[in-house]
């Protein structure tokens, strides 16, 4: 088998293990141009590239994108999100099935093997369009977009919770208190004393959703920053890692949560309009009568587990299980979602 690439070894490696991945997959000699290794992704690895394949009708060029885990993964994560997230056979899965019933995200084309070299993870078709929210947000060429994006959205989270569970791989079910006691976890785990999020989630737990729904594919991090988009408007849905089934809800909910409106705050959906349109938008595209009060629910719990989830990040480099300046930095977000929590829960 041969040698996995560490992160520190030349783009060369990849690039030569990625030509024969893909040439097992198009059945034609490849060779790859332009490598490269996008930025964010502090969990999972994602590269882009070019795959020029040998046909005997000519050249053809296909711009390509690699999903993997990284090589020497930490698991040393606090229990809790890492107990959701799917390794890269199952997330490839799930993009096969999302993509068949008309879900925006990107075409994927195979899964690595072990031969492959290059560890766990799978390739999928390029999608244009970019995921930065400051650009999304504020430069011209997006300004219609802008007007777009709250209703798209809306209707592509009802198309994806309308997907039969019996296509879907085993996913692990999800309800409200099960996703408290997943929070719980973590911060047993940390050891941190944070009283802010115990207010939250003691809050949350005495206020449970009164009436269970029939659970549905939940993305379970549909946000600003985990879509492309271009001037149309959304092109893309990413980073289906956190996805199992539950309440169509939450993806509402944390949708809405003021992190990810990076500055727009004036406007809860993403920082591109209102909840009320984004969740017009779901029910005219199919999706179940929202119940208000319960995407609030789901808001608040939301902006708990990002609060979580940064101490959560910031521990691993504090542990020394992970030497990191950005998971360092993401970990200084902590105090703002208490003071978002704390906001949150005097108005409820």
């Amino acid at each position: 088998m041969p040698a996995q690439p560490e992160i520190g070894d030349t783009t060369q490696d990849m690039a030569r293990l990625l030509a024969a991945a893909c040439m097992r997959h198009f059945g034609h000699a490849v060779r790859t141009e332009g490598l490269f290794r996008h930025s964010g992704g502090a969990s999972r690895q994602t590269w882009g590239f070019d795959a020029i394949v040998a046909h005997p009708d000519g050249a053809q060029r296909h711009a390509l994108v690699l999903r993997r885990d990284p090589p020497a993964a930490a698991s040393t994560m606090p229990a809790g999100e890492s107990s959701l997230a799917l390794d890269r056979g199952l997330e490839f899965e799930l993009l096969r099935v999302a993509y068949r019933h008309g879900v925006p995200v990107p075409a994927p084309l195979f899964s690595l093997t072990a031969d492959d070299g290059l560890g766990d993870g799978f390739v999928m078709r390029h999608v244009p369009g970019t995921a930065i929210a400051r650009e999304l947000l504020r430069e011209p060429r997006y300004a219609d977009a802008r007007t777009r994006i709250v209703p798209q959205l809306g209707a592509i989270l009802a198309r994806l919770h309308a997907v039969p569970l019996d296509e879907l791989p085993r996913l692990r079910r999800v309800t409200p208190a099960e996703a408290i006691a997943q929070q719980r976890q973590v911060l047993d785990r940390i050891g941190e004393p944070h009283p802010v999020f115990e207010l939250a989630l003691a809050w949350l737990e005495r206020r449970l959703p009164a009436a269970e729904v029939a659970p549905c594919f939940v993305h379970g991090d549909f946000r600003t920053g985990n879509f492309l988009a271009d001037e149309s408007g959304v092109t893309a849905i990413l980073d289906w890692e956190i996805a199992h089934t539950g309440d169509p809800l939450e993806d509402l909910g944390w949708m809405c949560i003021k992190s990810w409106r990076f500055g727009a705050i004036e406007n809860p959906a993403g920082g591109f309009g209102q909840r009320a349109a984004l969740h017009a938008a779901y029910e005219a595209a199919g999706g179940q009568r929202v119940d208000a009060a319960r995407a609030r629910w789901w808001e608040i719990f939301g902006t708990a587990r990002w609060g979580i989830i940064c101490m959560a990040q910031a521990w691993k480099h504090l542990s020394g299980a992970e030497h990191s300046v950005e998971l360092a930095s993401i970990g200084r977000r902590c105090a703002e979602t208490e003071v978002d929590l704390l906001q949150l829960l005097s108005e409820a």
